[in-house]
């Protein structure tokens, strides 16, 4: 990393920001290194109105989500505070007002969620011993049916799962913890890895529950990294991410109210599951106008 983006991530940590907010920004910014470089601007003229109107039509022009556009504006906005108060530059040049892009009500962001076929081969892959360490398998389970995210899961400990009641405890965003209610199956998946597998390791002594070969605590970069192969080998995209939305949309379509998902995902905002998880189909939509 460049002299000038360990300067930032300083910047942004002394602003306050959540460690996994200053991984995003950093991300987003080298990725925007990596735009000036393959375009022939160089890293020497490092920001202008004109590289960040011709970033954005490039992100477009590439088929970038809409939120992934607004989260690297949102990115880029920081970055530029940032080489404001070094002196690098002497404007902002970004505005979100101006450069976000804005989504018509009625035009609901898609949300990438696994289809029940995909869940089902998934689950298929997962039996094969030969190819799925019962720890892995044990991981696809829980981020299915458990609607966490990654950085929860890789925390789990021990201490937090109840066998008896089926319960376990997640500390969320901000240190806040809160239950989570598994199935019978999710709960056989766990005793199961804990018992082989985990009892065999040299790190069978950690407070986490999912240990690695090198570490007592596992990491999402190998989490990240396993489920890059089954994407090649199933033949969709398997991520992290997509279980936790694959776990609100299943939820959401079979009418279980949108406060209850809240509850189970550590979404203390509604709204944000209101914006991003919005399903009136087509047909819902052309039943209602035909009322009229």
């Amino acid at each position: 990393m460049t002299e000038r983006l360990i300067d930032f991530q300083s910047w942004l940590e002394d602003d306050g920001k959540a460690a996994k907010t200053v991984e995003t920004y950093l991300g987003n910014i080298k990725h925007y290194y990596g735009f000036l470089n393959e375009n022939g601007s160089g890293v020497e003229q490092l920001l202008s109105r004109a590289l960040v109107v011709r970033y954005i039509k490039y992100l477009e022009k590439e088929k970038y989500a809409i939120s992934s556009i607004n989260a690297k504006v949102t990115s880029l906005l920081a970055f530029n505070k940032f080489l404001l108060e070094q002196k690098e530059v002497d404007r902002i040049f970004v505005s979100l007002r101006k450069d976000q892009v804005k989504v018509a009500a009625g035009s609901e962001q898609i949300v990438e969620a696994f289809l029940p076929e995909e869940v089902e081969e998934l689950l298929t892959y997962v039996e094969n011993e030969q190819k799925v360490s019962l720890r892995n398998k044990a991981i696809v389970y829980l981020l299915l049916y458990g609607g966490m995210r990654i950085s929860e899961l890789c925390s789990i400990q021990m201490a937090d799962m109840d066998f008896l009641t089926r319960t376990l405890f997640i500390k969320g965003k901000g240190g806040k913890y809160r239950e989570i209610m598994l199935r019978q199956d999710v709960v056989e998946v766990v005793q199961e890895y804990i018992k082989t597998e985990r009892s065999q390791s040299k790190f069978q002594l950690s407070p986490y529950l999912f240990v690695s070969n090198r570490s007592e605590k596992i990491v999402r970069d190998a989490v990240n990294s396993w489920m890059k192969k089954v994407s090649k080998e199933i033949g969709f995209k398997v991520y992290p991410h997509k279980f936790r939305r694959t776990f609100v949309t299943f939820l959401l379509k079979k009418q279980v109210p949108i406060t209850t998902v809240a509850k189970l995902t550590g979404h203390y905002s509604i709204s944000v599951l209101e914006k991003h998880y919005n399903f009136v189909s087509r047909s819902t939509k052309q039943q209602a106008v035909d009322l009229l």
